[in-house]
């Protein structure tokens, strides 16, 4: 027996448990609070597409067949070669069965219906891929077409990574999803519970904590906690996480508590505590930021006097009990950054509980999980990295936090590279000026692989009204040293924020053209501007000219309708944006004019042809900063001597010949000069403890030496920073 159950409801993510239930073991661990966690997003796919839930799948809907569309018809005829295919592509899906991939790319052995009919259009994207990915995205669209076979004639609010999801978007009563609650169960509802009943039975828990991250999961989380009250009356059920966090602030409608015991906000570690001493001791009464009915009324309960643990206090996650090694990988389409979210496992961690920035006026910032900024130390980052590693065998990693802080991540991959680690990383960050060349090198060297940011609105008037604290110029030269380094970026796109105009917009999109066609972005995604509650502008609207349309909260209340004062369709942008990114992501269609990716009338863009080129030309500053620690990623050289010989005068020579990964390169220096260069390289690998730094090397170098400016960019000392000679 368990004390709790951790649940994370249909459906999230097929490649990769979300964290929270995992955060929260960890935690619990170290109170020795014993747990079971279960991801049921992932146990219901696997039920679902198996030999045996096919069978039942295709049974149950038999006798519907006349009232099938034309795609469902086919994909019902041959329903044979999807039950005689399912499981050796899941096992492909899965890493377990690699040697798939060729039949899968042969053509003749996945059936093929409506999804398959871009496949022309898009084989030239995939050509270039290797095997595996390519027979990956062949892959996902036989499950696409399955899952479009169940949304037509099984279940419309089915979704890989969703399900009833617009029963949790913006619900600001709780009418429609309580009606639907009282529906006969679903298809999906009987996989979901059948698990859930087979966890209560085995785990035996006194408290069930459903974890809801998104809109997406909401339903599902009240289809769990409805059956817990009807078949197991005596264990406690809460919910938290995301989407009560940022949705239910204002929650009133008491008719939730017919499902759940409690509902907590914010972070969960200290809530949860003391829901499980509230459980082993009913009388306690002791909560934190914890919703609850009493005598037939919702009340909010904050009466704890103990703070929320900090960040260093809270454990490594545990990902155990979880079925780590049956996450599919599949890649939906040729977007670069996308693949990393649905393609590998990633072990989940964050470098700081909320964001060090805070300001941006689009953004939930008046929210705890936004406004309470806590770094974690390097040390303690890298050992739960370490922890993880050895408990899920895996050393991909995911830092999901709002934005990476620059100097952390400096001393994160000082410190894996100071263990010799191998890991894969990336995470989301700021486009701060911080990202300087040499940065992005060493977190290059450190494993990162890519960075996503907002590059938002690429107009400086809108940028300065979001408080993003960047310009355009910045981010051209930022998401340039990342490139450089061989980090990819992916940007965030914004259009529609309030007051921006047509020629903002079209200006904007030029910007990015631009980028994209010099080649420091990768991945892009444009999303239109959506208002929420808990951001500045949802607080203080009439700041920036725009109008709410206000309804009365009882239940949700995180996204809000409003009107623009500049009375601008901004929808109409939608779709052009979109495609002009997808071709601009192959690297092709930069010759094309704007006006092609509309069927509208836009007007001419202002901005320059050249502007992020002129952008990028920047001359070299030779300012030596004193305080910058210098670090060599280098090797020890190979050391010949020799003697130069000039009008009659010789001196003694070394030359240093260094091996890197990828080529041979020297430099060649007085004798006394090489040495002294060598004793400072030792003294530079990120494995000495020594703090040098670029004013200590300096009074170091003039002991011996005059002119360390003329010296420290002479052209010997250029090739050693060009090849990992770092200032930072």
């Amino acid at each position: 027996m368990k004390n709790i159950l951790l649940i994370t409801p249909p459906f999230t993510q097929l490649n990769t448990p979300y964290p929270a239930t995992a955060y929260l073991k960890g935690f619990l661990n170290t109170k020795d609070i014993s747990s079971f966690q279960t991801d049921l997003g992932i146990e219901v796919i696997l039920e679902l597409f198996s030999k045996n839930g096919l069978e039942n799948l295709f049974q149950v809907t038999s006798f519907k067949f006349e009232e099938f569309g034309e795609n469902a018809q086919r994909i019902f005829s041959l329903q044979q070669d999807y039950i005689k295919t399912i499981d050796s592509v899941i096992a492909f899906l899965q890493g377990k069965n690699p040697t798939l991939a060729r039949q899968i790319c042969s053509g003749n052995f996945l059936p093929e219906a409506s999804r398959f009919d871009q496949l022309d259009d898009m084989e030239w994207a995939f050509g270039s891929m290797g095997m595996q990915d390519k027979a990956k995205h062949l892959a996902t669209l036989y499950l696409e077409d399955l899952s479009d076979f169940i949304v037509e004639c099984v279940d419309e609010n089915f979704g890989f990574s969703r399900y009833a999801e617009r029963l949790g978007r913006s619900a600001n009563s709780f009418d429609e999803m309580y009606s639907h609650l009282q529906n006969d169960l679903t298809y999906i509802d009987k996989i979901t519970l059948q698990i859930l009943e087979e966890k209560l039975k085995l785990v035996n828990p006194k408290l069930v904590c459903i974890s809801v991250p998104f809109p997406g999961n909401l339903y599902s989380a009240f289809r769990s906690a409805q059956f817990i009250k009807k078949h197991f009356p005596e264990i406690k059920v809460s919910m938290g996480g995301g989407f009560p966090n940022t949705e239910l602030r204002e929650l009133k409608d008491k008719r939730v508590f017919e499902f759940f015991d409690f509902i907590t906000l914010d972070d969960g570690e200290l809530p949860v505590e003391l829901l499980y001493y509230n459980v082993q001791i009913p009388n306690s009464n002791e909560f934190k930021r914890t919703f609850k009915l009493e005598n037939s009324k919702v009340i909010y309960i904050n009466n704890s006097s103990r703070h929320d643990y900090k960040q260093a206090e809270v454990g490594t996650p545990d990902y155990s009990d979880l079925l780590l090694d049956k996450y599919i990988s599949v890649i939906e389409i040729a977007n670069p950054m996308h693949s990393l979210w649905s393609d590998g496992r990633w072990n989940k961690l964050t470098m700081a509980h909320g964001c060090y920035w805070g300001k941006c006026t689009f953004c939930d910032i008046s929210l705890d999980y936004i406004k309470v900024y806590e770094p974690i130390a390097a040390k303690i980052l890298v050992d739960r990295m370490e922890e993880l590693i050895a408990q899920t065998g895996e050393n991909g990693f995911h830092f999901v936090d709002e934005a990476a802080p620059p100097a952390l991540m400096r001393e994160v991959a000082l410190e894996i590279l100071k263990r010799n680690l191998s890991v894969t990383w990336w995470t989301n960050i700021r486009f701060e000026k911080s990202f300087t060349a040499d940065l992005c090198v060493l977190l290059k060297a450190s494993g990162c692989i890519a960075v996503s940011g907002g590059l938002e609105v690429a107009s400086d008037r809108l940028l300065e009204l979001i408080k993003k604290g960047v310009t355009v110029e910045q981010v051209a030269k930022v998401t340039r040293n990342f490139t450089e380094s061989g980090i990819m970026v992916h940007a965030y796109l914004m259009y529609g924020y309030p007051t921006q105009t047509v020629q903002e917009t079209i200006d904007s999109f030029e910007m990015v053209r631009q980028m994209f066609e010099i080649g420091i972005i990768q991945s892009g995604f444009w999303h239109q501007f959506a208002m929420t509650a808990h951001s500045p502008v949802g607080m203080f609207p009439e700041e920036f000219g725009v109008v709410p349309e206000k309804s009365e909260i009882t239940f949700a209340n995180n996204d809000i309708q409003f009107k623009d004062k500049t009375g601008i369709n901004h929808d109409k942008f939608s779709f052009g944006l979109k495609k002009s990114l997808f071709n601009y992501m192959h690297g092709i269609c930069f010759d094309y004019d704007l006006q092609d990716w509309f069927d509208f009338k836009i007007p001419k863009t202002k901005v320059s042809p050249d502007f992020i080129e002129n952008c990028l030309l920047e001359e070299t500053s030779f300012a030596v900063k004193s305080s910058s620690k210098i670090v060599w990623l280098g090797g020890k050289p190979h050391v010949e001597s020799f003697t130069k010989s000039k009008k009659g005068i010789s001196w003694e020579m070394m030359k240093l010949t260094f091996h890197d990964k990828r080529q041979i390169f020297d430099i060649s220096l007085e004798k006394d000069k090489a040495l002294w260069m060598i004793e400072l390289l030792e003294n530079c690998v990120v494995q000495n403890d020594r703090k040098m730094t670029l004013g200590s090397i300096k009074e170091n170098f003039e002991q011996q030496f005059e002119d360390f400016e003329m010296f420290w960019f002479s052209k010997s000392i250029e090739i050693l920073k060009e090849n990992g000679l770092l200032s930072l």
